[in-house]
């Protein structure tokens, strides 16, 4: 099983946003829009992090924080509003261990996310794929056990495509999660960067899936 994220937030436009980058990141990732649901699910099933927002129907985001300290020390990034200051002090006073105010960015929310997650021990330091081992903290890039020098860029895409080995990672989540949003370029960029990182790696390790995207064909049991 990977890693389980809760996002708990009643816009449901944002909920499902955080929650799609989420499993495109790889994360097993988990919706819920009521406060009162959101705390049944987190006493029935053991989660490696939680994204909360403040205000909620039902219980509010700092009632689950408050409930949820009682039990578990589970990594919890509080959602709030930009002028939200006093309930912020209040979630921190609950434990809350990080926030980020509306509106966000996925990437900011991203990498947040993943510093609870390195900090828990939920997200190990190095990312392993078959016999490929990357280390995102140094950018260093091993296979086999031989080390593999790659451009910035480079890591990202590979680690991408390890984090979500045996599935497609399509031309357009290529495009928003590497170049970013705004990028204004094409494709080509894309098939460009793929052949240098290529010709660095084995044959065949990763396999283009005609007019979709790309795929990291490995197994865990190598």
């Amino acid at each position: 099983m990977g890693i389980r994220i809760l996002v708990v937030e009643d816009d449901v436009h944002i909920c499902d946003m955080v929650a799609k980058f989420l499993r495109k990141e790889g994360y097993e990732a988990e919706i819920c829009s009521n406060g009162e649901v959101a705390l049944g699910r987190i006493y029935e099933q053991r989660y490696d992090l939680i994204v909360l927002d403040i205000m909620l129907p039902g219980l509010s985001g700092q009632d689950i924080l408050k409930e949820l300290r009682n039990v578990y020390d589970t990594p919890v990034l509080m959602i709030t509003a930009l002028s939200d200051d006093e309930n912020q002090l209040r979630a921190f006073e609950r434990e809350a261990d990080d926030y980020v105010t509306k509106p966000f960015s996925m990437q900011i929310l991203m990498k947040r996310a993943e510093a609870l997650l390195r900090r828990s021990g939920a997200l190990k330091a190095e990312i392993k794929a078959g016999r490929l081992l990357l280390f995102p903290e140094t950018y260093q890039a091993h296979y086999g056990g031989a080390d593999i020098s790659l451009t910035p860029k480079e890591f990202e895409i590979l680690k991408l495509l390890a984090m979500n080995r045996q599935r497609i990672i399509t031309h357009e989540t290529l495009l928003i999660r590497i170049w970013g949003y705004d990028f204004d370029g094409n494709e080509g960029i894309i098939h460009a960067s793929m052949k240098k990182l290529r010709d660095k790696l084995p044959k065949d390790l990763i396999r283009t899936v005609k007019g979709v995207g790309y795929v990291l064909e490995v197994s865990d049991e190598e």
